[in-house]
């Protein structure tokens, strides 16, 4: 039967304090719908790892912890039906031992899977679309009560599958699969931004996944360089961007203990076992720590680094590590790579967060004007700014507005962004 937890708590971080009156986990369907028929305001919560207010609710939040079973594959297809509110590093290996595998991972395998798709989260890789760009279709609970289910290709899909939860409760997600593969990881000390800047395109191109990891203390050397490589490709050469193969194993963040990352040193192993930077029995990145990420068009990548390398005198006291990846594009209205190739720049702060939040407008303001947000991190611009970086913001909105017309699942959040 539906559970009332006893306290709602903080996100991950500890920088938010969730304001729900109460935190339900439903251990049915029926008694999901039932709870969406009668709660006047509602929001889902996943895995807490978001650092701002976009769970958040004055109302109920759910909780979908209890419904995360297994997941199966759908007959004939390469797709696997998954629970919403199952993790990543969760479903994983029985989808490997049934000889399958997620085609991208985010860097944590902590993050539900309903949160990372609705928050437009995403891997690294020049052909890796985000982690919502292999959704095939979407199951929701709607504002309503009833179920629905969209697919690739029907009205209204691209506009539900990244959706900020303001559409209903995604229950369900079928995700496209392909054939289990290995992968090696290899990590690189040291590099040079101009040897690399030259050629950005020939690094992000060296293997199936790269990240490019700085503190920007030094505004002309980067700290690390992490591949993720499978059969074919083509490896980078280090010596040609002023790196040199790391001597052991490496935590993204220098100096870190690196045990809690995956394995490296190019030993070939699961896809679910090198995708990650983190193993999921430990603790991920930090653990102390603010996020924020902005995702340029790729055509934008060079300026936007940068922009950021000229600002490092002002980034580098706040930062405890940044990471440069590549994403591929997709057609959903608000993913941060809708319409374009992408590159991410992701900055993982200290936890200060009034200090965090006074530099990002000037990061943001020196940003090419192609620069969308994380959803589920720290950001400043305004729906105005927003407005103009998405082409499909309005029709989104008109899309809730049909969907939610009561605004039950709307919180502070959304009504900072709806036009």
């Amino acid at each position: 039967m539906t559970r009332d937890a006893p306290a709602v708590g903080r996100n991950w971080a500890g920088n938010l304090a969730y304001s729900a009156r109460r935190l339900v986990e439903p251990a049915s369907l029926a008694e999901l719908t039932d709870l969406v028929r009668r709660a006047p305001r509602l929001r889902v919560l996943g895995s807490r790892h978001c650092f701002n207010d976009i769970a958040d609710t004055d109302g109920v939040l759910v909780s979908l912890r209890a419904l995360a079973g297994e997941g199966f594959l759908l007959d004939g297809r390469r797709v696997v039906r998954l629970p919403a509110g199952a993790r990543y590093g969760d479903v994983a290996p029985s989808l490997h031992a049934a000889g399958v595998a997620f085609r991208n991972l985010a860097s944590l395998p902590h993050i539900s899977i309903g949160g990372a798709v609705q928050t437009g989260t995403h891997g690294s890789g020049d052909a890796a679309r985000s982690l919502a760009g292999h959704i095939a279709a979407i199951e929701m609970i709607a504002p309503d009560g009833t179920p629905r289910r969209l697919a690739r290709g029907e009205h209204d899909f691209a506009g539900a599958v990244v959706a900020l939860g303001a559409l209903g409760i995604v229950t369900h997600l079928e995700v496209e699969v392909e054939p289990t593969f290995d992968v090696a990881q290899r990590v690189f000390d040291g590099g040079a931004w101009d040897l690399i800047l030259g050629d950005l395109d020939a690094v992000t191109s060296a293997a199936s996944s790269v990240s490019l990891f700085t503190t920007w203390r030094d505004p002309d050397a980067i700290d690390q360089i992490w591949t993720k490589s499978r059969a074919g490709d083509r490896g980078l050469d280090p010596a040609a961007v002023g790196a040199r193969p790391a001597d052991g194993p490496r935590h993204p963040i220098p100096g870190a203990d690196p045990a809690p990352a995956t394995e490296q040193g190019g030993v070939a192993g699961p896809w679910f076992e090198r995708l990650p930077h983190f193993r999921l029995a430990f603790t991920p990145s930090a653990g102390a720590e603010l996020q924020s990420e902005y995702l340029v068009d790729r055509t934008d990548a060079v300026a936007a680094i940068e922009a950021i390398r000229a600002l490092a005198d002002r980034v580098s006291p706040l930062l405890q590590i940044c990471e440069v990846r590549t994403v591929a594009a997709d057609d959903l209205w608000l993913s941060g790579a809708y319409g374009r190739d992408t590159v991410g720049i992701h900055f993982t702060w200290v936890p200060d967060e009034p200090a965090v939040r006074a530099l990002l407008p000037h990061i943001e303001a020196a940003l090419p004007e192609s620069a969308r947000p994380h959803w589920g991190k720290l950001f400043t611009l305004d729906a105005g700014a927003l407005r103009e970086r998405y082409p499909r913001w309005r029709d989104f909105w008109e899309l809730r507005d049909r969907l939610d017309p009561e605004r039950r699942f709307e919180n502070a959040y959304l009504r900072r962004l709806a036009v």
